[in-house]
C-alpha cells in the first residue's frame, strides 16, 4: 500500500543537508512497514534494529561516537552500514532511551548517513520530563491510518486517480457523484488501519476487516500495563471503552464515569492522547492567526485514532450500514470523525497542529464542528445532513468574524450557494484546492 508520506521521504532522501528523522504515530498505523518498503526501493540496504525482538542491540548505544556504534551494530546484524547507500532504522526506539540520545551526534559527526527512528510507544518517553531530547537535530514526520485517498489507491487505483485529477469546472453526473459516496461508505466502515484495509483487499467480506479491528483494540487494551502506574490502568481502561460513545460531543468527564473524580481521570486521558489512541479537537475563539494561540487547552472534544475501529468500538451493525444516510449514523458521529481524520491526515506531515472547533457562549449558543486555517483565510467548516440543512451557527461565525466563505461537508454534491461552499466527504482531500480554485476566484470577482 503507498503511502503518501513516502514522497516526503524522498525528498529527504535526496536533499544533501539532513536530520535524522523520528516518525511518529500511534502502534499498527503502518510506520515499520512504511520505513523498510522505502529503504529497500531507494537505498542499497536497509539495516533495521529492532530493539523489541533485539534487546541486547541496546548495548551498542553505550557509547557517544557513532562510527563505534555502526562498528558493533555491523558486527551483530552482520551488515554494512555506509553513509550516503544505507538506511539506519532504529525500531521500537523508546525501549532504548541512549539511542534516541544518539541522534544528535549522528547528525553532528556523521551527517551523510540517512537515520530513521520509530516507536509505538515513543510519546510517553518524549514526554518524560526526566529525559533529555536532542532538540533542532532531529527532524520529526507524522503517520496517521491511511487516509480516504490511500485507501483508494489500494482498492480501486483508477478511481483513485480521477479523485486526484478532479476537474472543479466539469459538471460530474449523479452516477459519478454516488459512486464515489460509495466509496466513502467502505472506507467508513474499513477505516484506515493498514491490516484492516489489506483483510479488505484479500477478503469480500467486511467482517474480516471488524475481525481485525477487534484485534487491535485488543491490542491495545493489552498495552495499557506497559506505560501507566498500575492506579491508572483501571482509569485508561474505562476511557478508551467510553470514548468512542462521546466522539463529537464537548468532553464532560462525568459523561465517563459519574463516580470517578475527573483528576483521576484527566491524567488517563492525557496518556491515550500521546499514545495517539485518542485526538482533542480544542475549542478556539478565532480571533485570528495562528488559531492555536486562541483556543481553550480545557474545553475540548474527542475523536478516535481511525473510523473503522470507532464503528467496530461503538458495534455499528454493518447490515444496516450502508442503507443508512452517512450523517443519521450514531446521530453523525462518524461522519465528524471522518471529516476530522481526513484534516489530520492531509495536513503537512513535519507538524502537529492541534484540530480546532469553534463555539460562541454570549449572545446564544453555536458552535461550528471544525475551524481551518487555509492559506490567510480562517474558514468555518460544518459537517450538515441533507442539501441545505441549518447553518446558523455558520452564519453566526461568519457575521461575528466577518468572514467571506464557509464550508459544509455532506452527502450533498459540489456546489457554492451564499457563499458557502457545499463539499461532498469524497472531496475533502481537496479542500486547500477548492478554496483557491472556486473561492479564491470569486473573492477576485468581488474585488
Amino acid at each position: 500500500m503507498k503511502r503518501a508520506l513516502e514522497l516526503e521521504l524522498l525528498a529527504w532522501r535526496k536533499r544533501k543537508e539532513h536530520l535524522p528523522i523520528l516518525l511518529r504515530g500511534a502502534r499498527q498505523v503502518g510506520k515499520s512497514y512504511l520505513v523498510e518498503e522505502f529503504g529497500k526501493k531507494h537505498f542499497d540496504n536497509v539495516v533495521v534494529v529492532d530493539f523489541e525482538s533485539r534487546s541486547e542491540l541496546r548495548s551498542a548505544f553505550t557509547t557517544k561516537l557513532p562510527k563505534e556504534i555502526l562498528g558493533r551494530l555491523e558486527i551483530a546484524l552482520d551488515k554494512p552500514i555506509n553513509e550516503g547507500t544505507s538506511l539506519l532504522f532504529l525500531d521500537e526506539i523508546q525501549l532504548c532511551p541512549e539511542a534516541l540520545k544518539s541522534l544528535r551526534y549522528f547528525k553532528e559527526q556523521m551527517p551523510e548517513l540517512h537515520v530513521i527512528a520509530a516507536g509505538s510507544l515513543l510519546e510517553f518517553l518524549l514526554h518524560d520530563e526526566n529525559f533529555s531530547f536532542p532538540v533542532g537535530r532531529v527532524e520529526f514526520l507524522y503517520l496517521y491510518p491511511l487516509s480516504f485517498q490511500e485507501y483508494l489507491e489500494a482498492a480501486a487505483p483508477h478511481i483513485c486517480q480521477r479523485l486526484k485529477d478532479y476537474d472543479f469546472k466539469r459538471d460530474y453526473s449523479s452516477l459519478e457523484h454516488q459512486e464515489l459516496l460509495k466509496w466513502v461508505r467502505r472506507y467508513m466502515f474499513i477505516g484506515g488501519m493498514p491490516a484492516a484495509v489489506k483483510a479488505s483487499l484479500i477478503k469480500t467480506s467486511f467482517f474480516d476487516s471488524q475481525r481485525i479491528h477487534h484485534l487491535i483494540l485488543q491490542a491495545y487494551e493489552n498495552d495499557f500495563g506497559k506505560y501507566a502506574k498500575h492506579t491508572q490502568h483501571k482509569y485508561l481502561q474505562i476511557i478508551f471503552q467510553k470514548a468512542p460513545a462521546v466522539v463529537g460531543q464537548i468532553l464532560k468527564y462525568r459523561r465517563i464515569d459519574e463516580e470517578i473524580r475527573s483528576r483521576e481521570l484527566k491524567p488517563a486521558l492525557e496518556l491515550l492522547c500521546h499514545a495517539g489512541l485518542l485526538q482533542q479537537v480544542f475549542a478556539t475563539t478565532a480571533s485570528g492567526l495562528p488559531l492555536h494561540a486562541h483556543m481553550k487547552r480545557d474545553r475540548f472534544k474527542l475523536l478516535y485514532l481511525d473510523i473503522g475501529l470507532l464503528q467496530t468500538a461503538t458495534k455499528v451493525d454493518a447490515t444496516h450500514f450502508f442503507e443508512e444516510d452517512i450523517l443519521q449514523i450514531n446521530a453523525g458521529m462518524l461522519a465528524e470523525q471522518f471529516v476530522g481524520q481526513e484534516i489530520l491526515a492531509y495536513a503537512p506531515p513535519y507538524q502537529k497542529e492541534p484540530l480546532l472547533f469553534w463555539e460562541r457562549t454570549n449572545g446564544g449558543q453555536a458552535e461550528v464542528d471544525f475551524v481551518l486555517n487555509v492559506g490567510a483565510a480562517i474558514l468555518p467548516l460544518e459537517v450538515k445532513a441533507g442539501a441545505t440543512g441549518s447553518l446558523r451557527s455558520m452564519h453566526s461565525f461568519l457575521n461575528e468574524k466577518k468572514g467571506k466563505f464557509g464550508l459544509r461537508v455532506s452527502e450533498a454534491p459540489l456546489s457554492l450557494h451564499n457563499n458557502i461552499l457545499s463539499v461532498p466527504f469524497y472531496l475533502v482531500c481537496h479542500l486547500d484546492r477548492i478554496y483557491t480554485e472556486i473561492c479564491g476566484s470569486k473573492i477576485k470577482k468581488m474585488i
